[in-house]
């Protein structure tokens, strides 16, 4: 499923950054959860085009690997990077078939990687591969669509984005159906995996010290466009992220 819709994106994909809930939300939110990574060296799965592979290398990562499983997302990264070469790293592969690393990294990150399994064990398996590819202590970032997110709430739209039922139900939960409202819009169907799907296929891996995070706003959107302007981000949140500790 995942593959063929985001090959399809392809380089759409970096335009998502540009809408308001990316910009001033979720890139600032996730970039302060993950913190200072001098020295350190990075895993990001489900990578994409490689944007926080990117930015990442350029906040002082000593070695950064972006995995995703759509050739064409590869594709977009690499050719970024020839672009402007930062040295990272890109490769094709599927998360529940890792290949082994000749050296563990100290963090890793999951952006919107869980809600493509198509079941629990599935789920599971990324969560042990991942374990398995990290130092002991190392730490693990997850950015997810809100297990709480209230379809019959307030929208994401005015922020740039919809999300909405499909009518499918998977083992880990609902499907979903979110569209990046870009000229022209970009859909892509994931899954919405319940909160302890996520909490017990961690822990059975052997993550510990799990804590959920919300987004928050940064000053910057809070300037921009005034506070009401986010009450219905702050009441019916789109999405939520999660660390842990291998």
């Amino acid at each position: 499923m995942s593959m063929q819709q985001y090959d399809e994106i392809g380089e759409a994909y970096e335009g998502f950054k540009a809408l308001p809930l990316e910009q001033y939300a979720v890139v600032p939110g996730f970039l302060a959860l993950v913190g200072d990574v001098t020295g350190k060296s990075i895993l990001d799965l489900a990578s994409g085009t490689g944007f926080y592979s990117r930015e990442f290398k350029r906040r002082g990562a000593t070695e950064v690997l972006g995995i995703d499983i759509s050739g064409e997302m590869v594709s977009v990264a690499q050719a970024l990077e020839e672009r402007e070469p930062l040295g990272v790293r890109y490769e094709v592969g599927d998360v529940s078939e890792l290949r082994p690393f000749e050296k563990r990294f100290d963090i890793a990150l999951a952006v919107q990687l869980l809600n493509y399994a198509p079941d629990i064990a599935t789920t599971e398996l990324m969560c042990r591969a991942v374990h398995r590819s990290l130092e002991p202590g190392g730490e693990l970032f997850l950015l997810n669509q809100s297990p709480d997110f209230s379809f019959d709430g307030p929208t994401p739209e005015k922020y740039g984005f919809l999300s909405v039922l499909t009518g499918e139900e998977v083992e880990t939960g609902p499907q979903v159906r979110t569209t990046a409202l870009l000229d022209p819009p970009v859909s892509f169907v994931a899954n919405r995996p319940r909160r302890e799907v996520y909490e017990d296929c961690l822990r059975a891996a052997g993550f510990t010290d799990l804590a959920w995070v919300p987004i928050p706003v940064s000053e910057a959107g809070v300037r921009k466009f005034g506070t009401e302007f986010w009450s219905d981000f702050h009441t019916n949140p789109p999405l939520e992220m999660l660390r842990c500790r291998a």
